[in-house]
């Protein structure tokens, strides 16, 4: 299991859906948060894409320089760039970073956000789109010289000189809930991503995407997107999920959901029927909250409870064959530390322990009691114990 976190390039703050408790997501508070995460232990971290969002290459290009091991999940769009521009970007950020990059294929769900970009393809045409657009970005990466004319896209002796660290080239992540968009995943990408869905319709998603790339001679890894509320304890944890959507009107939700209704992602649409803009019943599964997702789009699910909990209920999902869980929480600074101190010490996270290990020494967990005595550890519960 490996765990990345978020660098909230679209806003943060204490609470949903208002001004209030909000901070300025500056170069200076992201680069705290990528900091944290890096020392903490987080693989990697995902940056948002779109039009709300400051750009993720730009954001993640500075990020490099103030970070040592984390890497970076950064978006490809599709239909906005040029599979060969976007294959020389892959490159350059992948070999300036000791290949830290992860791409992460956005092909887009808002029709009124992608006319803004320039896009008027309906949904299917786009995934049709994405598949031309990895066909050449691969081979590209792979060091051939690429001629290639499809229905959308046309190039003649493609090629990038440098080639990136990551052989054949970064991994591709990629999310995509609708029949058009598993084909194009179970033919290119090294991870399917889905949405924080209930268990039962996560594995109804592995199972089919595994079978979709069986049929295309390859295998495919999972990942899943969700938020974390982790306290001490239960009680704890759900008065913090209440406390982030306090501010959270039925105008601000009526509104919200007025604009995703407009979005053709299949995704998207399976986020919102979750709580179907009603506020009343938000616990959609055990421990599995949809309130983020009344005002949010994308993600818009969290895992709340006191640690064991949490740690028990992402086991179920690694059990199903979830790999990677890129999560976040709010404010993404604390959150970040937060999630860290009570839940990496309860799951299989090797590169952690090693690390934990290796470091040890530097300094005990707490300050020095009357100048003298280090404090005694409160101990964790190990991963077996989680899962019994």
């Amino acid at each position: 299991m490996e765990i990345f976190w978020f660098i909230p390039t679209h806003g943060d703050g204490r609470y949903l859906g208002t001004s209030k408790g909000a901070r300025a997501v500056d170069k200076h508070y992201m680069r705290q948060i990528a900091q944290a995460a890096d020392k903490l232990g987080y693989g990697g971290v995902l940056l948002p894409t779109g039009k709300s969002c400051e750009d993720a290459w730009i954001t993640a290009a500075s990020l490099i320089p103030v970070t040592e091991r984390l890497k970076f999940l950064v978006a490809l769009r599709p239909g906005l760039m040029s599979p060969t521009l976007a294959a020389r970007m892959s490159s350059t950020f992948d070999r300036l970073s000791d290949g830290r990059l992860l791409i992460n294929i956005v092909t887009g769900g808002d029709p009124v956000e992608l006319a803004g970009e320039g896009l008027f393809l309906d949904h299917d045409t786009r995934y049709d789109l994405t598949d031309e657009f990895l066909s050449i970005w691969r081979n590209i990466l792979r060091g051939e010289e690429v001629s290639f004319e499809g229905d959308h896209l046309k190039v003649e002796g493609a090629d990038v000189i440098y080639p990136t660290i990551q052989q054949p080239y970064p991994p591709l992540y990629f999310g995509g809930s609708s029949p058009a968009g598993q084909q194009v995943a179970a033919k290119h990408v090294d991870v399917y991503l889905t949405w924080g869905e209930p268990p039962a319709q996560v594995e109804a998603k592995i199972k089919h995407m595994r079978e979709l790339a069986s049929q295309q001679g390859r295998t495919v890894r999972f990942g899943i997107r969700l938020h974390v509320i982790v306290r001490e304890t239960n009680e704890e944890a759900w008065a913090a999920a209440n406390e982030l959507i306090r501010y959270v009107d039925d105008d601000t939700i009526a509104a919200a959901q007025k604009i995703f209704a407009r979005y053709d992602s299949e995704g998207q649409k399976r986020m919102s029927a979750l709580h179907n803009g009603n506020r009343s019943s938000l616990e959609i599964s055990p421990n599995l909250w949809a309130g983020i997702g009344l005002v949010r789009g994308g993600a818009g699910t969290a895992l709340v409870g006191d640690p064991q909990t949490v740690a028990a209920r992402m086991i179920e999902y690694a059990d199903l064959g979830i790999e990677t869980f890129i999560c976040s929480g709010y404010p993404h600074l604390e959150e970040a530390y937060r999630t860290a101190e009570l839940l990496f010490p309860l799951l299989p996270l090797t590169n952690i322990q090693q690390r934990s290990e290796q470091q040890g020494y530097m300094s005990p967990f707490g300050e020095i009691i009357a100048n003298t005595e280090p404090p005694k550890s409160a101990g964790n519960k190990r991963v077996q114990e989680v899962q019994s």
